[in-house]
C-alpha cells in the first residue's frame, strides 16, 4: 500500500473512519482510506421518472416527497434540458395557412402578466414556433421575423390588435371559429403545467424557469418522452 501523497510505504493503522479501516502515512501524515466508494448519482431512469411526473403536471415537492429527491435538484434537471432543447420545430413543413394565439400566466407574483405566443400549422398538430414576453409588439416581434419567412396564404388569429402592425389586412382571417388547432394546443398546455392554468395557486417564480419549463413540455407532447441530462461536465441531452 502506498500513501496517495508522497507515494511511502511506511503506513500505519490509523482506527476507524465510517466503519472502514484507516491509515495515516508515517511520512507525510496524509490519512485515507483503502478504498472510497464512487458516487454515481441518480440513474437515468429516475431522472427520466421526475421529469416525467413534472410535464404531467405533477408539483416539484410532490415529486420530492415520492422519489425523495430534493426538489431543488429536479429543478437543476429541468433547467439543464430545458437549455438545450430548441425553441423552433425544425423538422416540420412548411405550413400553408399559420394559426397565432397568446396564452396568458404570471412570473414572479399574480400581479405580473406574461403571454406566451405561439404559432403552428394549421392542418396540423403541434407548436412550431414560440416566444414569451409581455403583449406588446415588441415582444411578438421574434417570433414574427420567424413566422413571415414561411410566406402563407394567410394567418388565423383573434384580431389582437398587435398583429395589425406585422400582418397585411388581406393576409388575416379574424376568426376564433377557424382556431381550434392553437386553441387544443394551448388547452392541452394548461393541462398538463399547474402554473399555465386559468385560475391557479401555482406560478413562476422566474422567466427563465417557464421556458425550460414550456420547452420540455412542448417536447413530450411531440414524442411521449422526455430526455435526460447527461452526467458530464458539459452536459448533452440523452433520448
Amino acid at each position: 500500500m502506498e500513501c496517495p501523497e508522497c507515494q511511502s510505504t511506511h503506513i500505519n493503522k490509523n482506527g476507524q473512519k465510517k466503519g472502514k479501516q484507516n491509515y495515516i502515512c508515517v511520512e507525510c501524515g496524509r490519512q485515507f482510506i483503502d478504498c472510497y466508494e464512487t458516487y454515481r448519482g441518480y440513474s437515468d431512469q429516475l431522472r427520466n421518472e421526475c421529469l416525467k411526473m413534472y410535464v404531467n403536471g405533477m408539483g416539484l415537492r410532490g415529486i420530492s416527497r415520492v422519489k425523495k429527491v430534493h426538489h431543488t435538484t429536479i429543478i437543476n434537471w429541468i433547467k439543464q434540458v430545458g437549455t438545450l432543447l430548441p425553441d423552433s420545430d425544425s423538422r416540420s413543413e412548411i405550413p400553408q395557412v399559420g394559426e397565432l394565439d397568446e396564452l396568458q400566466t404570471f412570473v414572479g407574483s399574480k400581479k405580473t402578466k406574461f403571454g406566451t405566443g405561439a404559432a403552428l400549422d394549421h392542418f396540423k398538430k403541434g407548436i412550431l414556433e414560440w416566444v414569451m414576453g409581455n403583449r406588446s409588439g415588441e415582444k411578438f416581434y421574434p417570433l414574427w421575423e420567424k413566422v413571415k419567412k414561411w410566406e402563407c396564404y394567410f394567418y388565423v388569429t383573434d384580431g389582437w390588435k398587435v398583429y395589425t402592425n406585422f400582418i397585411n389586412d388581406g393576409d388575416q382571417i379574424i376568426s376564433k371559429t377557424y382556431m381550434t388547432r392553437v386553441e387544443g394546443e394551448n388547452t392541452l398546455l394548461r393541462h398538463y403545467r399547474a402554473r399555465l392554468h386559468r385560475r391557479t395557486l401555482c406560478y413562476s417564480k422566474s422567466l427563465d424557469m417557464l421556458k425550460h419549463s414550456i420547452r420540455l413540455l412542448i417536447h413530450y407532447l411531440k414524442f411521449w418522452d422526455v430526455p435526460v441530462p447527461d452526467r458530464t461536465p458539459e452536459f448533452s441531452l440523452k433520448t
